[in-house]
């Protein structure tokens, strides 16, 4: 609820204090005082565009201030978290318009982003005005309108509806991201394929080509090998007809200087020496006896190798470093890897499926709420349409008549499985066609009023706000507005701008909004009228002289026997 609103510098007002109660609190004034300005400033202060051409003539800044109460516990929870704790359950706004340009925002004094500020205002005031402000012009409001009506049970199976259009949307989603990369899906794994195939055809080993192309080096050098190997093994043991052998040469010293180290003990660590010399020898001259006689050069051993690294070769494509060596194990890294990746393309396949199956199971859940929600429709809009008709019969709309119009949608939607669209009749026997389109100006001025006549009372907002709600409406049927209005304001705070005296006398409290001349500039005052005021503001409004005033009075003691 606003409790209190100070507006600084904005338009003609100079500074505007005003404090606020329940009931219904009724703003007056000849045309042109400022009373638009009053909703301007509002707005303003409930997160509206900030414009410079909003600050007074010669001054530098504008200043709009409120204090809440009575705050619904989730804003008081939002507050809270974002730092902003509630003083006394109060909220304190405030917007600050710089002729610069620069826009300042406040809540409990401290400033905050406006994008923040504004989520704080969101649910504090409604405003509806005679055209700008009429959601019933927008038929997507409709839905919104006939859920609220419905009450908290079909509220919380339109909230499952929407959880179950969102599961189903979002599996949507990724079973069409499937369907767009399935063809580089399937091209990806062909190719894996062909890879994986190719080297298991080949079939190498760890270190292979290494191997192999020792081998070959070997094979290609058989016959020096062989020459190398015989000759030296002659040279170290068996010697030839003119030339000793180095073993037998090494032995004929060896025994030498063992006779000597026996003549001269100086001569132990030599022959010692010798002696080793000749053991190495013979066991050096053994082992080149084996290698010898292990080599074995198969014919067609070399075509062998040159084809198998032939076959090796194709395999260089796979290796990631074809420059360095050990190629092979690189080609073996790279099939480890095309294997994993054929089962995540072979998992990404079964998630697939996986997804088509939840799409179907999904789509069933939400057919399922949706068609239940349908159905709860249906039967809370032809309760809303008759009591609708009974509320526009009490505002002199004999014939009118409202009906709710379900669309269905091709595809689910979070707002269920239809749009909802109010069509009207003012007349009797007059086809209902959409409500945007035929009701005039005073006619939807009544039907918003007939709407929040029966739905004020389930919404969270404290504070409504109707600008000029009656214009259009004359005659018997302003006090018919009169009195809805007043039954809002039984369980709301509800501001109402109005040229009506019917509708002004009503109010549990009444401001006048005049705009004077003082010195040389022009001022827009508000100031709350006394009693004796009062009479005088609602004859001004029925037009002035004896008689208006004798209404006035009548006007306003009818409202104290109400």
């Amino acid at each position: 609820m606003l409790a209190e609103l100070s507006i600084e510098s904005f338009g003609l007002m100079d500074k505007v204090s005003l404090t606020f109660g329940e009931g219904l609190i009724v703003f007056s004034g000849e045309t042109g005082a400022g009373k638009s300005m009053l909703v301007d400033a509002l707005d303003l202060l409930l997160g509206g565009r900030a414009a410079a051409e909003n600050i007074r003539h010669g001054v530098q800044r504008a200043c709009v201030e409120g204090v809440f109460c009575n705050l619904p516990s989730e804003l008081c929870e939002l507050l809270t978290r974002e730092g902003y704790e509630p003083e006394e359950g109060q909220l304190f706004l405030a917007r600050e318009v710089n002729a610069s340009g620069r826009n300042v925002c406040r809540v409990q004094g401290k400033m905050a982003p406006w994008s923040l500020y504004r989520t704080f205002c969101v649910g504090l005031v409604d405003i509806h005005g005679q055209m700008d402000h009429q959601s019933l012009l927008r038929s997507e409001y409709h839905g919104v309108l006939l859920d609220r009506f419905a009450g908290e049970e079909h509220l919380a199976l339109r909230q499952r509806v929407e959880a179950a259009a969102r599961c189903y949307l979002d599996v949507v989603a990724a079973e069409r991201e499937f369907r767009r990369s399935e063809r580089e899906l399937l091209q990806r794994e062909d190719l894996l394929r062909f890879q994986a195939e190719e080297i298991e055809r080949i079939n190498p080993v760890p270190d292979e080509d290494k191997v192999l192309e020792e081998e070959r080096g070997v094979l290609m050098n058989a016959e020096k090998i062989m020459s190398l190997a015989e000759s030296t093994y002659g040279y170290l043991y068996e010697g030839g007809e003119r030339n000793a052998s180095a073993y037998d040469l090494m032995g004929r010293a060896s025994r030498d200087l063992a006779e000597l180290a026996r003549l001269d003990a100086g001569a132990e660590e030599i022959a010692g020496g010798a002696a080793d010399a000749y053991y190495a020898l013979e066991d050096v001259a053994n082992r080149l006896r084996s290698y010898r006689d292990e080599l074995d050069f198969q014919p067609g051993r070399l075509d062998e190798i040159e084809d198998r690294l032939a076959e090796l070769g194709k395999l260089k494509k796979y290796a990631a470093a074809p420059a360095e060596a050990n190629l092979m194990n690189q080609v073996l890294e790279h099939y480890q890897s095309v294997l994993a990746e054929l089962e995540g393309i072979a998992a990404r396949k079964r998630e697939s499926a996986s997804v088509r199956f939840e799409m179907e199971r999904t789509l069933e859940e939400y057919n399922r709420l949706a068609a239940a929600l349908t159905e709860s429709r249906r039967r809370h809009g032809d309760v809303l349409a008759e009591r609708l008709g009974r509320q526009l019969q009490d505002l002199d709309m004999k014939g009118a008549r409202v009906e709710v119009a379900l669309t269905p949608h091709q595809e689910p939607t979070l707002r269920g499985a239809e749009s909802v669209e109010f069509f009207f009749s003012a007349n009797p026997g007059e086809p209902v066609k959409p409500l945007a389109k035929v009701a005039s100006g005073g006619e939807m001025s009544r039907l918003m009023l007939a709407f929040k006549s029966l739905l004020s009372a389930l919404e969270n907002v404290d504070t409504f706000i109707f600008d000029e709600v009656d214009s259009g409406v004359g005659g018997t049927t302003v006090a018919k507005v009169a009195d809805k209005l007043a039954g809002i304001a039984r369980n709301k705070q509800v501001f109402v701008i109005t040229h009506s005296a019917q509708v002004a006398a009503v109010g549990t409290s009444h401001y006048g909004i005049s705009k004077e001349l003082s010195g040389e500039r022009t001022v827009t005052y508000v100031t709350e009228l006394d009693e004796t005021a009062r009479v005088s503001e609602l004859a001004r409004m029925l037009g002035g002289g004896a008689v208006a005033g004798t209404l006035a009075r009548e006007l306003l003691d009818q409202r104290v026997r109400r």
